[in-house]
């Protein structure tokens, strides 16, 4: 089979994999979350502006993985919460950096307390770059497959549709 065959096959199977995700979380009416982008603002009169997170768009969590109702896939960057963020500590410089995320969630537009996704990246769902094998989704020999540990390698690829499976059952019917 030539590559060209080969490219159609894995796209028709991908795309086939996650419009059914889509829809099994939507008609259960899955949690989602909040996409975002982090973004500085322009000084007003002179004055800086703390940066802010805008809303993209929502998404479900599957694990390692970010789904949008287009089916499109990102890789989980960071996540903090819409939440107040406190008064300054001073204490620790990564403890303030988190409480920095949170005053940008808090102050972009979004439901208090929702969690918010920041820093992912769309996963390039094209055959070819997932023949490839260096993204978080791989195409080989025909099958697909999730790359859920990013550090461990080639050792961390597991198949992508009972993935899938196992982590929209888990939005849609979490365990007691």
């Amino acid at each position: 089979m030539d590559d060209r065959a080969d490219d159609d096959t894995i796209a028709a199977r991908l795309g086939e994999l996650l419009g059914s995700t889509v829809r099994a979380l939507q008609e259960t009416g899955a949690r989602t979350e909040a996409l975002a982008s982090y973004e500085t603002r322009r000084p007003i009169l002179g004055v800086r502006r703390a940066p802010v997170m805008v809303p993209v768009e929502r998404v479900w969590r599957l694990g390692v993985l970010l789904l949008d109702a287009e089916g499109r896939l990102f890789t989980t960057g960071s996540v903090t919460r819409a939440v107040d963020p406190g008064r300054v500590t001073n204490q620790n410089p990564r403890a303030e950096q988190r409480r920095d995320y949170r005053r940008a969630a808090f102050q972009g537009k979004f439901d208090r307390g929702d969690t918010v996704n920041w820093d992912a990246r769309e996963v390039d769902l094209d055959p070819t770059a997932l023949r490839r094998g260096d993204g978080a989704v791989v195409a080989r020999g025909g099958e697909l497959l999730v790359r859920w540990n990013a550090t461990a390698g080639s050792d961390a690829l597991a198949p992508l549709a009972p993935y899938l499976a196992e982590r929209a059952a888990l939005l849609t019917a979490p365990p007691p």
